[in-house]
């Protein structure tokens, strides 16, 4: 699978008009060789594929890419000098690499070193192969999720009023390693009350559960490569009347997105779907984020499913619906799941329960 991906890679150098394609960024080395260390770059052209490490990795490198030509740069040599040598020693003209993942220190480095080659700016070349996922990404998928829910059962078993924020984070973080994954996808978002009309609220030791305050809580697990990205809405006693009609409000909204999802679909119309509920009650100022994104080896990937993208869904994406309402100084409701886009319409990967009933503790 890995060379499949190369090879569609290095099929598109030629209408590039470049001759050498340097990989820079992690996660797309990982994703193009299977290799999951770090510090290390990949160079493609027509005939060769060259990985450009240093000595920590040779035996990880051995084992993990036993195809692949393996460079071992000099202690002390920058990484940039040795790309720029190595493409020159090929006799490369003009050299594509990653905008987004290149510094512009590294690129002034790069470019004095690679001695008569051009440098070419590309950007998304990897990732637009990322966006659709085979079958084995989409099983780490899953198990990444599976990962995300059990660990939020035991924290939803555990909360009570009296714990922090701060608590309720800890104990998911480590309730997601119990589970299997290798850390949380992001550090998770944990609000409690008033603050949970902070989208992205970090959990603090001040933030203190009561016995009527409502819990949001976005976090995901770190699986196999893939992680997932999940949100949910509790609440310490009974929901106030305010927030049962902004909370279904936000779980329309989300059915509606997530129905609306199958190939050839446009992201922006997912986006609409779910804003023109949100508008019809009357929150629409108060939904100030995309209604979601791609998701896979990175927490955000494409497409963005925001109101200026025409892009068309393709069948293989996975993708977060997260509507939200958030209200200032008075707390918010987020709910999130992730969904598969199938041949004829989509799934919805996660299976935590969602219903206006089910959220109290």
């Amino acid at each position: 699978m890995n060379f499949q991906r190369r090879q569609r890679l290095i099929a598109g150098l030629a209408t590039d008009e470049v001759d050498g394609l340097v990989i820079s960024s992690e996660t797309n080395v990982g994703y193009l060789t299977g290799f999951s260390g770090d510090s290390t770059t990949l160079l493609l052209t027509q005939d060769r594929v060259i990985v450009i490490s240093d000595g920590r990795f040779s035996v990880q490198l051995d084992q993990e890419c036993p195809d692949l030509e393996i460079l071992i740069r000099p202690i002390g040599q920058p990484m940039p000098v040795g790309i720029g040598e190595l493409a020159s020693s090929l006799g490369l003209r003009r050299l594509g690499f990653e905008s987004q993942s290149t510094t512009v220190d590294d690129f002034h480095t790069l470019a004095e070193a690679a001695l008569g080659v051009e440098l070419v700016a590309t950007k998304g070349k990897v990732e637009a192969l990322r966006t659709i996922k085979d079958a084995d990404e989409i099983q780490t998928l899953r198990e990444a999720i599976g990962m995300a829910e059990a660990a939020f059962l035991d924290l939803r078993a555990w909360l009570r009023p009296g714990v922090t924020e701060k608590d309720a984070a800890d104990f998911l973080e480590a309730a997601l390693r119990t589970h299997g994954a290798s850390g949380a996808s992001f550090p998770p978002i944990v609000a409690f009350g008033p603050r949970a009309a902070l989208p992205h609220a970090r959990p603090t030791s001040e933030g203190v559960l009561g016995n009527r305050d409502l819990v949001l809580i976005d976090w995901g697990a770190s699986g196999r490569a893939y992680k997932s990205d999940l949100t949910r809405v509790l609440v310490t006693g009974k929901v106030a009347p305010e927030f049962e009609s902004v909370y279904l409000a936000v779980a329309e909204a989300q059915q509606r997105a997530i129905a609306a999802i199958r190939p050839g679909v446009m992201a922006r119309t997912i986006d609409a779907e779910a804003r023109s509920v949100i508008e019809e009650a009357g929150f629409g100022p108060f939904f100030n984020h995309a209604v979601g994104h791609g998701i896979g080896r990175d927490v955000h990937e494409a497409p963005v499913l925001r109101s200026v993208n025409d892009s068309p869904l393709q069948a293989g994406m996975v993708l977060t619906i997260e509507p939200g309402i958030y209200l200032p100084d008075r707390g918010g409701i987020r709910i999130e799941d992730d969904v598969l886009v199938t041949d004829e319409g989509c799934e919805v990967l996660s299976k935590l329960p969602k219903s206006l009933d089910t959220i109290s503790l």
